[in-house]
């Protein structure tokens, strides 16, 4: 065995070991994995590499990740993220893992990264380790990873359902948001919800986004909140539909959501996901998704229930950075 750097030839080898270790639960598209670790900027690629064995295939793989673009947005400087870690289960127990996720911590502290997580990074695929990849979250623990809180994927199906959302029972107008909107949106997000949330939208734009995945909420012709909502057609794969093959209809999604800090409590927050129910039924869309979220009783009571969950685990870094 040995370790290659990151490698775009060796693309349809890591999406087919990765499908015949986890794709019945994670199917993976090839367009996806170049979307989130490849042509994402802050893939590390000096702490990402491919293991090979010796008739020079693929048997293992780990992606790192820390911030490296100029985007005047929050973020932690200190965070850094393992992706993905996977190893080829028959060449499992022989060290592979241990030696690329050495590799990869490796690099991660070089900059300097204090702390590190599994998953959760920009064009993440997971918010944490699996719930049921048991025997991962005990690898990881021997490493000293320390597990946080759960996280959770949520669905509903209602094929069945009739559209009863009545806008007219609030005093804010729900819309889809419009181009000539862009920079009131985005001035929004930045006072409100400063970080994550803004640097995903900004993205979008930077993808074409036109504001059809984006339903708002105006108050007195302010913003005040906004639900994103996707699709097939959106400008790029989101979270909430990065499972979609496990899915035999179209999926949506949505998620992330908020309310400006000023205005809650008024009942808008859980208004405002009904609104983006109804408008991806408006696109024949009737199994939706609600990625990494905690929010399981929030969201059950529009009949949304657990589908996927996930054990966030991370690791202090600061004080091996110190010896």
């Amino acid at each position: 065995m040995k370790l290659i750097g990151w490698d775009h030839q060796r693309l349809k080898e890591l999406v087919a070991l990765w499908n015949s270790e986890i794709g019945m639960q994670f199917p993976l598209r090839e367009e996806l994995f170049i979307q989130n670790s490849f042509d994402d900027a802050n893939v590390l690629r000096s702490g990402s590499f491919i293991a090979i064995n010796d008739e020079d295939q693929v048997i293992g793989f780990v992606v790192s990740k820390c911030w490296q673009e100029n985007l005047d947005v929050q973020m932690n400087h200190d965070i850094g993220w393992i992706q993905v870690l996977l190893v080829k289960s028959s060449y499992r127990c022989r060290g592979i893992g241990s030696a690329l996720l050495g590799k990869a911590e490796q690099a991660l502290k070089e900059r300097n990264i204090k702390t590190v997580h599994i998953g959760r990074d920009p064009w993440h695929y997971f918010p944490g380790i699996p719930k049921n990849f048991e025997k991962s979250k005990t690898w990881f623990e021997k490493r000293n990873y320390v597990s946080g809180y759960i996280e959770y994927d949520l669905i509903r199906h209602d094929q069945n359902r009739p559209n009863c959302f009545n806008p007219s029972r609030y005093d804010v107008q729900f819309t889809l948001l419009k181009k000539e909107e862009k920079h009131e949106f985005l001035s929004f997000l930045q006072r409100c919800f400063p970080g994550r949330w803004e640097y995903e939208a900004i993205h979008y734009f930077q993808r074409g986004g036109t504001g059809r995945e984006f339903v708002i909420a105006k108050k007195n012709g302010n913003i005040i909140g906004f639900c994103r909502i996707n699709d097939h057609n959106s400008p790029y794969i989101a979270q909430n539909v990065y499972w979609a093959p496990l899915v035999n209809e179209a999926l949506g999604g949505i998620g992330p959501l908020g309310i400006d800090p000023n205005e809650r409590k008024n009942g808008y927050g859980l208004a405002i996901v009904e609104a983006g129910i109804s408008f991806l039924r408006e696109r024949n869309i009737h199994s939706i998704v609600i990625d990494w979220t905690g929010l399981v009783n929030f969201y059950g009571k529009l009949d949304f229930v657990i589908w996927k969950e996930y054990q966030q685990m991370s690791k202090d870094l600061s004080k091996e950075l110190k010896r």
